[in-house]
């Protein structure tokens, strides 16, 4: 059997200041290196963990190093396993994107810009699905990503075409596991469980 556990990182300081994410370059708290590390331990008595690919951003990225020295897996990181850019409302006051934000008008999901500068949906998980199109999977990995980003992991692993993926969020949180299986004899994907 094929498994993916993807990961959503771990509690970070732009989640206390309450700053917009995206591609703002946040740190982990104490409580996150600490989430992380315990996290890893569960990783690793699920099984052999063969590989770790992970976000390029501080916040994914050092949630990922933690699991590697549990589990004793190489890390490879990739800026296509971002989060979604906010363009003009990176690293501001999370008010600040509540006062600006443009909602959709219900016939632009795919290419909508949430704000200025933002990325839209058919951008965000368009990288997402090119970039694990790209690479060999082995038969188990851990994805250390975003909660929105994990959406498109999802959604990229049960086989959701990309022009289909403007109304889906699987809503998973910080810290959080997310298991992903291919069986050997039919090749069926599933996912085993979510935002555990």
């Amino acid at each position: 059997m094929k498994t993916i556990y993807v990961v959503s990182h771990t509690e970070s300081e732009h989640h206390l200041s309450d700053l917009v994410g995206g591609w703002y370059d946040s740190e982990l708290t104490a409580k996150g290196i600490a989430d992380a590390n315990a996290i890893g331990e569960i990783l690793n008595s699920e099984g052999e963990i063969e590989a770790i690919i992970s976000s390029d951003l501080k916040r994914a990225s050092t949630t990922a190093d933690c699991f590697a020295k549990v589990v004793n897996a190489p890390v490879t990181v990739s800026s296509a396993l971002r989060e979604m850019s906010f363009g003009d409302a990176e690293g501001k006051a999370q008010s600040w994107l509540d006062e600006r934000i443009k909602p959709e008008d219900g016939d632009n999901r795919m290419d909508h810009r949430i704000v200025s500068g933002a990325e839209s949906k058919r951008e965000f998980a368009g990288r997402i699905y090119q970039y694990l199109d790209s690479i060999e999977l082995p038969k188990c990995i851990v994805v250390s990503t975003h909660s929105f980003a994990a959406t498109y992991v999802i959604s990229w692993w049960i086989g959701m075409p990309l022009e289909s993926v403007g109304y889906v969020n699987f809503g998973i949180k910080p810290g959080k596991i997310t298991k992903l299986v291919e069986d050997d004899f039919f090749k069926n994907r599933a996912v085993a469980y979510l935002n555990q």
